[in-house]
């Protein structure tokens, strides 16, 4: 039973199964059906689902079936229709196949265009595409282009830029392109073959400025000197719009130079033909730096090297300056056309280098030069040198100060060269007055020395200055020397003040030095005759008077007036007053040797008993001397004359007394000393005769009046007065001294007791001549006392 009611509840559930199968067929797509069938497929009781499923596909034909009864006539009719119809649309079908023959017959042509239309259409878009991609590769290319121009035309740094450009702008737009490529992968090797080629044309314009320095230096410095020569005229002559050339225009320089006389010009400018564009390769920009400034450095110490025998020829100096000039003529030229290559510090700290090193080298050479035109030549040079160095900004001071020291020097040479002079004119100078034989010859030594004397001027031709030819002759050679002066302080940028105190000090040493150990050594000559000297007294006197015209002269051509605070004073007074002296005292020494030469002919015989009646051959031969010599101190002043002839006598007198009175004259007789009484006559008849004037009457004569009274005493054997009134300020006998009178008595008293031994060998004295030796042994016994006494 139990079996029987779970059979059929199992049933129940089947057909329950079946039930939803078969309603999913119904109201699922056919495509979905297949996982529904499975499941019938999969169950047990598939025999049964088939038995439904025909029942309910007779059922589904009954419900068609019962449709189609109840539509049966209105299918009929839509067939009968559906008949009519299709002869209508048989017709319109051929009336659309006749107007699609004839649209298309129509329509061809327009096919045609439409067809054209559309290539048309789309070759515009590719040209449009196209045109969009060139415009993106062209400013590329176009930068390429550029690229491979600078290399051919060697333009290497701003080929750097366009690569630089070219590489971080351009190609990154267009990088998908195979040319880019290519491009991107050659760039490392342009860099490197820019840069390799850079510095070798680095390297041939540093050696090309290296060999063109001196040419571009010669050229500035003549530039400089056209320009100073033009500045002048403009100075002299009314201002007619003339500038002065600027600085830029100097640049040209440079260019022409390098342009003339290098192969390689155009491209060395390359490398300093730089765009103002961001600085991106420091590294790169630093080498080529770095380099190029450590080969000017290099460069720069050869050239302010000087040639050893710079100091021998002006050409010496030029090249040295040439070459200095050409060098920071390049450097201020690449200064001012480049970015970054060099810079102003660099400049400074190159200029401070050469100007240091070139003042050394010019204090050293220029202390060889022992011309005075090449150190005035060599000043010019330098003021150019430092005028031309100026225009291009370079600070020049140091320069003009070395200038003065060098002015120092010139002084020195210019008084070598003047004592030259000075010892020609003095030397060849006949030391005799000018003769003048016409108004012509007189008006023209006048023109040469400021002399005026109304007296002369009245006198007929022929007549004569009182001075020789040196006078003029020095006169203008002192002018000479100050022109000479005046033309070292020309374009030193000196005031008026300095110009003039520097010619005072100057001229005061020509003076005081030079001229005054000329005339001195012309004085002090061994072969000096007392008319050379008498000259050179009458000489140095105009010449002394000639200094306030001097002064004049110096004072026109600086326009300081003597009068001014600080103005050097002229020493010439002092000059010429020394030489004179010097001449004078030389007159009076060169006298008194002339009276030793005669004097040295003297041959007086000490031991005669015979009285002459003549005064000695050489005395009245020196007297005959002494007249002639004082006749030609007629143009001397006064005092001079008069001291020279006081002298004279002086040392006549002196030698005459020391004459007598020498010990190897150890006797003498009175006859003797009569003759010598002669000769001290004839030298006081001398005095008397009034050699020179200006002499008070009897004031010559007092030179011999020692010999007088001694002589006087002797001769009329006074001992009696003398030796009473030996003492007294009136004595008869006061320039007598005892030692003198023993010294002469003695002489005396040998000679007697050698006579009186000679006649009387074997007898006695006689009585007058013993009686005269005791007189004289007495006297001198007297004198001995006298002179003890003295000395006490």
């Amino acid at each position: 039973m139990e079996r029987g009611k779970m059979a059929e509840a199992e049933s129940l559930e089947t057909a329950a199964e079946h039930e939803r199968i078969l309603r999913e067929i119904e109201s699922t797509d056919t495509a979905c059906i297949g996982p529904t069938l499975r499941s019938v497929y999969d169950g047990e009781e598939h025999g049964r689902f088939m038995e439904k499923l025909e029942t309910r596909i007779r059922n589904h034909d009954r419900e068609i079936e019962k449709m189609c009864n109840f539509h049966y006539q209105g299918f009929v009719d839509s067939i009968t229709e559906l008949l009519k119809v299709r002869g209508e649309a048989q017709k319109l079908k051929n009336q659309v196949t006749d107007t699609n023959r004839k649209l298309q017959h129509e329509g061809k042509e327009l096919v045609i265009a439409m067809e054209e239309l559309k290539q048309c259409r789309l070759q515009q878009r590719n040209i449009s595409a196209t045109v969009d991609k060139l415009m993106l590769c062209l400013p590329v290319l176009e930068m390429y282009s550029k690229l491979r121009d600078q290399m051919k035309t060697k333009r290497h740094y701003p080929a750097l830029k366009t690569l630089e450009h070219l590489e971080h702008t351009y190609l990154p737009q267009v990088s998908h392109y195979r040319f880019c490529k290519v491009m991107v992968d050659n760039i490392p090797k342009l860099r490197e073959e820019i840069k390799d080629v850079s510095m070798s044309d680095l390297k041939d314009f540093l050696e090309s400025i290296r060999k063109h320095s001196d040419k571009i230096g010669e050229t500035a410095m003549k530039q400089a000197q056209q320009q100073r020569n033009l500045d002048n005229i403009v100075l002299q002559q009314p201002r007619i719009g003339s500038k002065r050339k600027s600085k830029k225009d100097t640049y040209i320089i440079f260019d022409t130079e390098i342009e003339s006389t290098s192969p390689k010009s155009e491209q060395d400018s390359g490398i300093l033909d730089v765009e103002d564009e961001e600085d991106d390769e420091e590294g790169a920009r630093e080498t080529f730096e770095n380099y190029y400034r450590k080969q000017r450095r290099k460069q720069a110490r050869l050239v302010l090297q000087p040639p050893s025998n710079m100091h021998e020829t002006l050409d010496g100096y030029r090249k040295y300056f040439n070459q200095i000039v050409g060098f920071f003529v390049v450097e201020d030229h690449i200064l001012h056309t480049t970015q970054g290559l060099v810079n102003r510090a660099y400049i400074d700290e190159l200029w401070e280098m050469a100007l240091s090193k070139t003042i050394a080298a010019l204090r050293t050479h220029s202390s060889y030069c022992s011309d005075p035109n090449l150190v005035l030549d060599l000043k010019n040079l330098i003021v150019l040198f430092a005028d031309t160095l100026q225009v291009y900004g370079f600070p020049v001071n140091q320069l003009f100060d070395m200038l003065l020291e060098i002015r120092d020097q010139y002084s020195e040479t210019l008084l070598k060269k003047w004592a030259g002079i000075f010892r020609n004119i003095l030397d060849s100078d006949n030391y005799s007055p000018i003769p003048v034989t016409s108004e012509e010859v007189y008006k023209k030594v006048v023109g040469q020395f400021p002399f005026q004397d109304i007296e002369l001027e009245k006198q007929p031709f022929p007549k004569k200055f009182p001075f020789s030819e040196f006078v003029p002759k020095v006169y203008n050679q002192i002018k000479e020397f100050i022109y000479a002066c005046l033309k070292f302080s020309e374009d030193l940028h000196l005031s008026s003040t300095e110009v003039d105190d520097m010619i005072r000090k100057s001229t005061n040493l020509l003076l005081t030095r030079t001229l005054s150990n000329c005339l001195q050594n012309v004085i002090k000559r061994k072969n000096i005759g007392l008319t050379e000297l008498v000259q050179i007294i009458i000489n140095t006197t105009h010449l002394e008077k000639s200094c306030k015209y001097l002064e004049e002269f110096i004072t026109n051509i600086t326009n300081v007036l003597p009068e001014t605070v600080h103005t050097t004073k002229l020493y010439g007074t002092t000059t010429f007053k020394d030489a004179r002296h010097a001449a004078e005292e030389e007159i009076y020494t060169n006298l008194n040797q002339k009276i030793d030469q005669f004097l040295q002919l003297a041959d007086y015989d000490w031991m005669t008993g015979d009285l002459g009646n003549k005064a000695s051959d050489y005395l009245v031969d020196l007297i005959a001397f002494l007249r002639s010599t004082f006749a030609v101190f007629t143009h001397l002043p006064g005092k001079v004359a008069q001291t020279a002839c006081m002298s004279a006598c002086k040392h006549l007198a002196t030698s005459l007394m020391q004459l007598l009175l020498e010990a190897e004259v150890r006797q003498l007789t009175l006859g003797a000393l009569q003759q010598f009484n002669l000769d001290v006559r004839e030298c006081e008849q001398f005095a008397r005769s009034g050699p020179v004037p200006g002499f008070q009457e009897d004031t010559l004569q007092l030179a011999f009046i020692d010999l007088r009274q001694l002589l006087d005493l002797f001769i009329q054997w006074d001992w009696s007065t003398y030796l009473a009134d030996y003492g007294q300020p009136n004595c008869k006998y006061l320039r007598v001294n005892p030692v003198t009178a023993l010294t002469l008595l003695e002489k005396i008293s040998r000679e007697m007791k050698d006579t009186s031994r000679k006649n009387n060998m074997f007898a006695q004295f006689r009585k007058n001549e013993r009686d005269k030796q005791k007189l004289i042994d007495t006297v001198a016994k007297q004198l001995r006392g006298l002179i003890s006494s003295h000395h006490s």
